[in-house]
């Protein structure tokens, strides 16, 4: 298999501008994951704390 010098350059650019557009892919979706944790966790931060002692609100009573 005789690869011209040509060739092997051409093709090892391409792979390093496939990594690059990968790695720019990676950071935008880290982004994106890391901006809906914040608005998921702000939405459940926002919700009324149910009760946990007594005997209103921390029994759930289910007739089928």
């Amino acid at each position: 298999m005789d690869m011209s010098v040509e060739s092997a350059v051409s093709a090892a650019l391409g792979i390093k501008g496939a990594a690059a557009a990968q790695n720019q892919h990676n950071v935008l979706l880290r982004k994106v994951l890391d901006n809906q944790a914040q608005a998921i966790t702000s939405l459940v931060d926002s919700m009324p704390k149910l009760a946990t002692v007594g005997t209103v609100g921390t029994k759930l009573h289910v007739t089928a």
